[in-house]
């Protein structure tokens, strides 16, 4: 059987003699990913050219030059110890998803080849009848397609036994629609990039006329020869860290990733310990093996630090381009939850999985950039450079003012319900912080004053009636859902557990819809208006539309509540209702003439998480009554006897104790909890076989937020009321003063 006994030559160069420390980094970072610096070497220098040339400019690879590079992918796979390879791809159920195949095929004469063709890795047939398709497709119809992302690395994944090299893809139905998040993301990515370079082209139309400069010297030069513009984004991830032997020992947590009971700890955050604090030994050694991982994967994870909350973590990457990023993430939250296991620890990745402390979020910090290297969010040093920075910041913060609810139903979650608005993690109201200054730019240009005096470290557009511009001089609101910090929006209200994909797929969206509508806005008023005047005018507008989405101050504030009610901010609290962002005509149509999803692809998402919502709250539901019928009254009881016995026992030895009446309440106040549990959970089993009645959809997941869902409070005061009375011997389940300070 043909095989890679030895190492190629051209690989070989791929890892040359260097100092310990440079070798320590270039065996972890990159190797295990056939990205540009491996094809470079491994691919004969015109096929590598044609490769980019199509990838660049969006056109089909050709043939050979996939097959060439099928070929170079296999040889290099085998050399690194992988046997299979797969498509990796992303359904709508928030993960990942692979079906490995081996390099091996069986010959007719009993033997066997490695094979691996362009076909193979262009494109493949898994069976896609049980991923979600929200009405796409019925479940008889399970053909679908995965077709090969050539614009994310291929990686190999190493486990215990074995490695498999993984190529990112789409996945798509027989009829060609998306059962992914990351096909409209693609889409997204091409049309947000081309609104981008039309409202480029207006500037270096007008420099042409008046500002010609050469290249590298400032002003709009920069973006002159600009023909892509890049999403940038670079997620946080946070997460929770708790001892695996507590985690399998909590049902809720094994199944529904948070604790559906517990009462809170004598400490929790309130200290203010945890935060940025030192990192215990065995979460270090975790973040440790974790980052080698990654590193290998080609993940650019950059920062670790503790949270606000006990046992709550946070890595964060450098910023990539935003559908790496997304693929990025993704291996993230695996990594983690595989590592982990390693190491004898849980990872929590669920919104809220402790009650009474903080939860988790991924703050997605996105920008965007040309393929020249300058950040678009980013004041230049030029007056163009200026005015151009604050006519993509208007879009972007129009765009948000004019879609709140689309952006709110990215966001929408069972998990995130809990997060969202509870004091540690922005509202659900939609709102833009700017800073003060930035505040003061925007109501300047919308009065059409300029400021007196001048500053070094004011940036002036240098004409009438636009003031300067302070660079870097932002403030971080942590409170704020979407927040502008110094070059880039930091998108807050995304949660931990999410794939980014389909949030940033719907800003794009805004954003580039937002961008055109500029575009035909200028190109209006230049015709009776000199371009600066005209650019002013557009923004002016903008600006005094939008003013009631910006908010500088406390978003966790009742007073914001109030306020944002009398500026006509939906305050939207629950997913179903949330959700509606989707299905609203005008947000398919707007999807649908961008070319980013079919107003059928975009009311399928909708479904889609309609249904996981109620699958999410019948899963805890049934939890709970498991956890309080089988472990928590049957615990309850015990005590209660103990107490019974010993009430008695008081009685018949000493009838006029004094303390007889305090054990008589404490025997009163047991029984009590346990009659309050069991009934609840009587009432919740009559609501969940309700629930199972109600039509699939919208009324069956309104009916879980609203009729199931609220008899969980109930049940979880009584238990967590019995859980501080009853002795800890007895007690069935770790507790949160454990779980949160025990690793």
């Amino acid at each position: 059987m043909p095989h890679a006994s030895r190492v190629p030559e051209s690989l070989a160069k791929m890892t040359p003699r260097r100092s310990s420390q440079t070798q320590k980094v270039s065996d972890y970072f990159g190797c295990n990913v056939f990205g540009p610096e491996t094809m470079r070497l491994l691919l004969p220098k015109e096929t590598y050219r044609r490769f980019r040339e199509a990838v660049d400019h969006g056109k089909p690879i050709e043939p050979e030059v996939a097959n060439a590079i099928a070929e170079a992918m296999k040889t290099w796979a085998i050399s690194k110890g992988a046997t299979h390879y797969c498509h990796w791809f992303q359904p709508m159920t928030g993960y990942t998803a692979e079906k490995h195949d081996a390099f091996v095929e069986p010959t007719r004469d009993g033997r066997a080849i490695e094979k691996f063709s362009g076909r193979h890795l262009a494109q493949a047939e898994p069976d896609a009848s049980s991923f979600p398709s929200g009405g796409l497709r019925v479940t008889f119809e399970a053909r679908g397609y995965t077709a090969w992302d050539p614009t994310s690395p291929a990686f190999i994944m190493e486990m215990k036994g074995g490695a498999t090299l993984c190529i990112p893809t789409i996945f798509v139905s027989y009829n060609g629609q998306s059962l992914d998040d990351k096909t409209p993301l693609l889409r997204s990515c091409d049309v947000i990039s081309q609104a981008a370079l039309d409202i480029l082209k207006l500037f270096k139309s007008d420099a042409g006329r008046k500002d010609v400069r050469p290249a590298g010297t400032g002003g709009t030069s920069d973006t002159a020869g600009a023909t892509k513009v890049h999403a940038t984004l670079g997620p946080e991830q946070e997460y929770f860290l708790v001892d695996r032997s507590y985690y399998e020992s909590r049902p809720d947590l094994l199944m529904a990733g948070r604790t559906l009971i517990g009462a809170p700890s004598p400490k929790g955050q309130q200290l203010e310990d945890h935060y940025f604090g030192s990192i215990k030994e065995r979460v270090f050694a975790f973040m440790n093996d974790a980052e080698s991982e990654l590193y290998k994967l080609g993940v650019p994870v950059k920062t670790r630090h503790n949270e606000v909350a006990p046992n709550q973590f946070e890595c964060a990457p450098v910023f990539e381009e935003v559908n790496v990023a997304v693929d990025h993430n993704q291996l993230v939250m695996d990594v983690l939850d595989r590592i982990a296991i390693r190491h004898g620890l849980a990872v929590l990745l669920h919104e809220k999985p402790f009650a009474g402390i903080n939860g988790s979020g991924k703050h997605c910090n996105w920008s965007l950039a040309t393929d020249m290297g300058k950040n678009l969010l980013t004041p230049g040093d030029t007056p163009n450079d200026n005015l151009q920075f604050v006519v993509f910041l208007a879009c972007i913060v129009k765009a948000v003012h004019d879609n709140p609810l689309f952006l709110r139903a990215t966001v929408a979650s069972s998990g995130n319900d809990h997060r969202l608005g509870a004091n540690e993690a922005p509202p659900a109201i939609m709102s833009v912080f700017l800073g003060n200054h930035l505040t003061k730019v925007f109501a300047d240009i919308e009065k059409g004053v300029h400021p007196k005096g001048q500053d070094k470290e004011w940036m002036s557009f240098g004409i009438d009636r636009i003031p300067p511009i302070l660079r870097d001089n932002t403030d971080r609101n942590r409170t704020s859902p979407f927040a502008f910090t110094g070059d880039k929006f930091e998108f807050r209200a995304v949660g931990s557990s999410f794939n980014t994909a389909l949030p940033i797929t719907i800003l794009h969206a805004i954003v580039a819809a937002q961008l055109r509508r500029a575009k035909k806005d200028i190109e209006a008023k230049l015709k009776t208006k000199p371009f600066k005047a005209a650019v002013l005018e557009v923004l002016r507008g903008y600006i005094k539309q939008s003013k009631p989405i910006c908010f500088e101050g406390n978003n966790y504030s009742a007073a914001w509540v109030k306020e944002a009610a009398k500026r006509g901010l939906p305050n939207v609290q629950t997913t179903p209702d949330a959700l509606e962002g989707f299905s609203r005509k005008e947000n398919g149509a707007l999807l649908e003439r961008l070319g980013i999803m079919s107003a059928e692809e975009s009311l399928s998402r909708e479904h889609v998480k309609l249904e996981k919502y109620a699958k999410d709250i019948d899963i805890e539901a049934r939890l709970l009554l498991e956890m309080v019928e089988t472990q928590v009254v049957p615990a309850g009881l015990q005590y209660q006897n103990r107490v019974a016995e010993a009430v008695r026992g008081l009685k018949e030895l000493l009838p006029s104790e004094p303390a007889l009446q305090t054990q008589r309440q404490l025997l009163r106040d047991v029984a009590s909890h346990i009659d309050r549990a069991g009934k609840g959970a009587a009432e919740l089993r009559l609501a969940v076989a309700r629930a199972e009645k109600v039509d699939d959809g919208a009324p069956r997941a309104r009916y879980y937020c609203h009729k199931v869902k609220p008899l969980f409070a109930p049940i979880r005061e009584a238990v967590d009321g019995l859980e501080g009375l009853v002795d800890a011997d007895l007690w069935p389940l770790p507790k949160y003063r454990e779980m949160l300070f025990l690793l």
